[in-house]
């Protein structure tokens, strides 16, 4: 498969600059492999499709508030960074995007929030963008964490809405985030509410949780026509043993194992026995997923609609079927679906 293939005819009139008014109201495209059956439903009408001890995997990564805006010292050019990943607790060190980054340079002291309450030093150029930070804070590691999270914004995408606004702080989080690590939400789950998990408790449908800690590699542009050449940056990942043994005795069972997002389709890909049982796991993934890909654990999955040239696009068509998706892609356009980070969903099953 190439980029190429992966195109279509897209308008920035499909992005979802807002949420849905309520989680599950969001619309569901529901595309059937098997025959390339369409369906236009609401995601509330999801369970309609699963039986008991059948089971959902979620991504129960949070989101923390990963944007944070200073000045440099001297001059007090105003300046954006993007926390990425932290390398180290205890001497405070972070990867970050710095914009804008040509004048940021190894030495170059930031500060940050009223009266400069936060301090950073660059300790090393890594890429065009991006730098090595190292927080020059005394308290401990846990008031550390709270600074940050008091200066921090939420990092929703900038080409979802320009300006972050109060909800975006509980509507870019899934209701089951846990584990705090991620820089951007995976976004199948946004559709899940309180009330449609207690109707799956009450129905028997069960729920696996993974940790994928989604990064900005994830929306990273693929810029090669030859797709075996796409290199994906690594992301943290945990499945543990009770997870496994749940998703492996529902699939010994015969029941339906639906994954909830690109992010859990990677994860549970990355870590699978040649019998395709699933394994326990801690560390990093970067694994690239697109067709022909042979899936091993899920036969089920929910999705956004993606970006033309997205991986997330490429992974959801290896899934559905490459003709399929990108057909139920134009029906959506033409009946209206909202595209993105907060637009409707799609069940492939």
């Amino acid at each position: 498969m190439k980029l190429s293939q992966y195109s279509y005819e897209f308008s920035p009139e499909l992005l979802a600059k807002y949420p849905a008014d309520y989680r599950d109201d969001s619309r569901m495209l529901v595309l059937h492999r098997k025959t390339g059956e369409i369906e236009h439903k609401y995601f509330k009408d999801i369970l309609d499709y699963f039986e008991e001890k059948d089971v959902f995997i979620l991504n129960n990564t949070k989101v923390f508030p990963a944007r944070l805006y200073g000045n440099k010292e001297k001059t007090g050019a105003e300046i954006e960074i993007f926390l990425l990943r932290e390398l180290n607790k205890d001497l405070r060190l972070w990867d970050v995007l710095v914009e804008p980054a040509r004048k940021i340079r190894i030495g170059n002291k930031l500060y940050f929030g009223e009266d400069d309450a936060l301090v950073a030093e660059v300790i090393d150029n890594t890429t065009s963008r991006g730098r090595t930070l190292r927080f020059l804070y005394d308290g401990s590691y846990e008031e550390f964490r709270e600074v940050l999270a008091q200066m921090g914004e939420t990092p929703l995408p900038r080409w979802v809405r320009e300006k972050v606004e109060p909800l975006d702080e509980e509507r870019y989080q899934t209701i089951y985030a846990k584990v705090e690590g991620a820089v951007a939400a995976p976004t199948a789950g946004l559709h899940f509410s309180k009330h449609l998990l207690k109707r799956m408790e009450i129905k028997g449908v069960d729920t696996a949780e993974i940790t994928l800690h989604v990064g900005l590699g994830n929306f990273r542009t693929v810029d090669v026509e030859d797709l075996t050449k796409h290199k994906m940056d690594s992301e943290q990942m945990f499945i543990t043993a009770e997870t496994a043994e749940r998703v492996n005795r529902a699939k010994a069972e015969g029941h339906r194992v639906c994954a909830i997002g690109t992010t859990v389709q990677r994860a549970i890909e990355s870590s699978v026995s040649t019998q395709g049982q699933l394994k326990p796991y801690e560390g990093w993934t970067n694994k690239f997923i697109f067709a022909p890909h042979d899936f091993s654990v899920a036969d089920s999955m929910v999705s956004n609609f993606h970006l033309p040239g997205s991986t997330q696009l490429m992974m959801v068509a290896a899934f559905g079927g490459y003709e399929q998706v990108m057909n139920a892609y134009q029906v959506a356009i033409e009946e209206g679906y909202r595209f993105g980070t907060y637009g409707d969903a799609m069940l492939i099953l």
